[in-house]
């Protein structure tokens, strides 16, 4: 059923864009999107993610318990736990960081796939590799960047403000987490070029 084209008024206008909009849904062919390829994964790179997983699942235990036991303790005695605010961000980023090399090496990362998903599979697989080009420039440029700012605190000596530690035993998880990353969208355009996306 083609949309009316003589509709006048807001809700008519409405109308008309929902119509077309179902209208293109249905006649437009829509190619399956890209599985997650946790199965088709080798044996060492599947025991890999699984490292990242269970990292990422402890930082996120450390940071309930140590939310829970700063609530506790500050409703229950006069002592502030508000110094360990610095381990918590910190997980969290680690957190964040261990999850996306998860997330990049099972395929499972949010992506917004209106075209691609429209696209031809050469135009898929083009787009596939054009995305973990880029994914590796970004992340290279964090390693490098990063790891000059890992440097320059050990060198200035650099201490948080709550705990008195070297900064750099934080941010030296940068360039590390990024090089995590590097490996496992390297892992993933491979598997691109020998035709498994």
């Amino acid at each position: 059923m083609a949309p009316s084209p003589r509709i006048i008024g807001a809700d008519g206008a409405f109308r008309f864009i929902t119509e077309l909009g179902i209208e293109l849904f249905r006649e437009k062919t829509v190619s399956e999107p890209l599985p997650s390829e946790e199965s088709d994964l080798q044996p060492t790179i599947r025991g890999t993610l699984k490292i990242d997983e269970a990292l990422g699942a402890a930082a996120m235990a450390a940071i309930c318990l140590i939310s829970i036991a700063n609530v506790v303790v500050r409703y229950a005695t006069d002592i502030s736990f508000a110094f360990t605010e610095e381990f918590s961000v910190f997980l969290l980023v680690f957190m964040t960081l261990i999850g996306s090399a998860f997330a990049f090496g099972t395929n499972g990362h949010i992506r917004i796939c209106f075209f691609i998903d429209r696209l031809p599979p050469r135009g898929r697989w083009f787009a596939e590799l054009f995305g973990v080009v880029s994914t590796l420039i970004v992340f290279a440029m964090v390693l490098y960047y990063g790891a000059l700012f890992a440097y320059d605190q050990w060198e200035f000596e650099e201490t948080s403000a709550g705990l008195g530690y070297p900064t750099w035993i934080y941010s030296i998880w940068l360039p590390i987490l990024a090089a995590v990353i590097m490996l496992r969208v390297t892992q993933r355009g491979i598997r691109t070029l020998r035709g498994h996306a």
